[in-house]
């Protein structure tokens, strides 16, 4: 067991949860190239090439704008991981801006008759959402730098 968690180096629940995921992303794949082959291609394309050019280096550089930004040392401030805790609220944000962007944005689509909701209340809801996962990351700093300075 010891050879084998060396060799893999994580536990055999890990790997079966992971042999598992990729037999459901296959089995899904198969499903999606057998009904439109060519928009799966193009969006799979399109994707990589979207990320790897454009949403890769406009997030790595507000990641280094961030830090550059904020690097200054406030005196009798412990020192925490505090990029962390603007990167994760970003990120879950933006999944949300992503997935939902017709809909917040209020495009032409067929989405508001299927959930039965205006178009309306989407962007404020995002809003809202936004707010809330970076107000939920800054109270959990603060306990941080709370805990930080009773410890020291």
């Amino acid at each position: 067991m010891v050879r084998r968690a060396r060799w893999y180096g994580a536990t055999p629940l890990h790997l079966l949860v992971l042999v598992c995921s990729l037999a459901l992303t296959g089995y899904a794949m198969v499903r999606l190239f057998a009904v439109r082959p060519l928009a799966v291609a193009l969006w799979f394309v399109g994707a990589a090439v979207v990320h790897d050019l454009i949403l890769l280096p406009l997030y790595s550089l507000a990641d280094l704008t961030a830090l550059a930004v904020l690097r200054h040392r406030t005196p009798g401030v412990p020192r925490l991981p505090w990029i962390n805790h603007l990167r994760v609220p970003a990120f879950l944000s933006g999944v949300l801006l992503l997935v939902w962007f017709p809909l917040i944005f209020a495009l032409p689509s067929p989405y508001p008759g299927a959930t039965g909701l205006s178009a309306d209340v989407y962007l404020g809801r995002w809003l809202a959402i936004t707010g809330a996962l970076f107000g939920v990351s800054a109270v959990s700093f603060a306990l941080g730098v709370r805990r930080a300075r009773r410890r020291d």
